[in-house]
């Protein structure tokens, strides 16, 4: 994809993503159901063109968290990242469930287990993605990570999605070196959010 040379055609899929998200929601979704469910849908919409506005695709000196959306009752968040060549997240958790799809580029997700003892944090699993690819967080499990661009060179996207109002979650940072935490809450980059609702140019 050309970030330059893309404009919004239609942002249906993001509007259907998050109706299938909130009826998930709704039924009573627990954590197992949105990861067992989730990310067929998730898959389809990354797998989707035209429909991120340009301003969510354009990378600046530090990768970006932009939010998409939010469920009114915080039961979920979208949120886009965009990554420039060679960015990386500090190693942080996340304390609710997640996914994570590439849109665009390519990237790097690896596990980082903490030493009980204030040593090292040692690697888990490494998952490599690629435009399609979702991946799955675990509250439970596979929470503390450190992702990074690997497109060569290139900006990658990817769409995350959370059990919870990310952004205003305190969760924690690691020192790789020493296993210890520093609290933080994220937050985001952006002051607005795509309109799903306007469907004035939609065909009747």
């Amino acid at each position: 994809m050309d970030n330059g040379s893309i404009l919004i055609q239609d942002i249906a899929p993001l509007r259907d993503f998050v109706c299938g998200m909130t009826a998930l929601a709704d039924a009573g979704g627990d954590e197992a159901l949105f990861l067992k469910e989730a990310p067929s849908l998730l898959r389809k919409l990354v797998l989707s063109d035209h429909w991120l506005p340009p301003e969510y695709t354009a990378p600046t000196d530090t990768y970006r968290q932009l939010l998409l959306h939010c469920d009114p009752q915080q039961r979920f968040s979208v949120v886009c990242f965009v990554w420039g060549p060679g960015q990386q997240t500090p190693v942080h958790n996340h304390t609710v469930w997640g996914l994570v799809g590439v849109h665009q580029g390519a990237e790097i997700s690896t596990e980082m287990v903490p030493d009980p003892h204030g040593g090292p944090m040692r690697p888990g699993r490494v998952d490599r993605l690629k435009r399609g690819d979702v991946v799955v967080l675990s509250s439970n499990s596979y929470d503390t990570h450190r992702v990074e661009n690997a497109a060569e060179g290139r900006t990658s996207i990817s769409i995350h999605v959370y059990g919870a109002n990310i952004g205003a979650v305190t969760r924690a940072m690691f020192n790789a070196e020493t296993s210890q935490p520093e609290y933080f809450v994220s937050g985001y980059d952006n002051k607005a959010v795509p309109n799903l609702w306007d469907l004035s140019r939609v065909a009747a």
